[in-house]
């Protein structure tokens, strides 16, 4: 099985990865300015289960065809754009709402929690970059000459999710705190219903004209 270095190397850079804000980062406080610290959560927790399939998808080989096969790459690439720009409409359709249920207290807890999960599955699932990052760096980790290497993916692939999960779930906090002051006015809440829309968006159109580097 892999050594602890090669487990520590692997954690490491997957860590300064996951910290350095990017489209996961602003993805989950979009969340939380619209469906709150709980929503949040549960949103991150899709994300990192999205996260794991592609770790289950690289150890069997598939990683290895989305990372090659540029159609492959641009039909999940446009199927995660296409779902953030479809919650992005939905957020700014419904931020003059945003009110209505924090006054009523219904956003204390999404009223359906498996949506929420759902969409921060499919986000993790539909993410290109993170499935090219596992493809091209986590064999590398791999120590092949001891065999059972498709386990030896699974294993250390937890780190990745398991990272996003702490990592997320942080920013998910603040971001949720802040909305706390912002829903103190129906006119700043519905500034931030519109702003995460916009964000998701942003998000969903700058993942659609994204490249590949080779």
């Amino acid at each position: 099985m892999f050594s602890f270095s090669r487990l520590v190397a692997f954690g490491t850079l997957t860590f300064v990865m996951v910290v350095v804000p990017g489209p996961s980062v602003l993805f989950t406080i979009s969340r939380a300015l619209t469906v709150g610290r709980h929503g949040a959560l549960l949103t991150v927790g899709g994300n990192a289960a999205g996260v794991y399939v592609q770790v289950v998808a690289v150890a069997f080989g598939l990683g290895a065809l989305v990372e090659r096969s540029v159609a492959v790459f641009t039909a999940v690439k446009l199927l995660g754009a296409c779902y953030l720009v479809y919650l992005g409409v939905q957020a700014l359709r419904h931020r003059r709402r945003l009110w209505e249920a924090w006054d009523s207290g219904s956003l204390a807890l999404p009223a359906r929690p498996w949506a929420v999960v759902r969409d921060g599955f499919v986000v993790g699932l539909a993410n290109p970059k993170s499935i090219v990052f596992l493809a091209a760096v986590l064999p590398q980790f791999v120590n092949h000459t001891d065999g059972h290497v498709t386990s030896q993916i699974l294993l250390l692939g937890v780190l990745l999710p398991l990272i996003a999960l702490l990592s997320d779930s942080a920013w998910a906090l603040v971001a949720g705190n802040a909305r706390d002051w912002f829903a103190r006015s129906p006119r700043r809440l519905e500034l931030v219903g519109g702003s995460a829309g916009v964000i998701m968006i942003g998000l969903g159109a700058s993942l659609a004209i994204s490249g590949r580097k080779d």
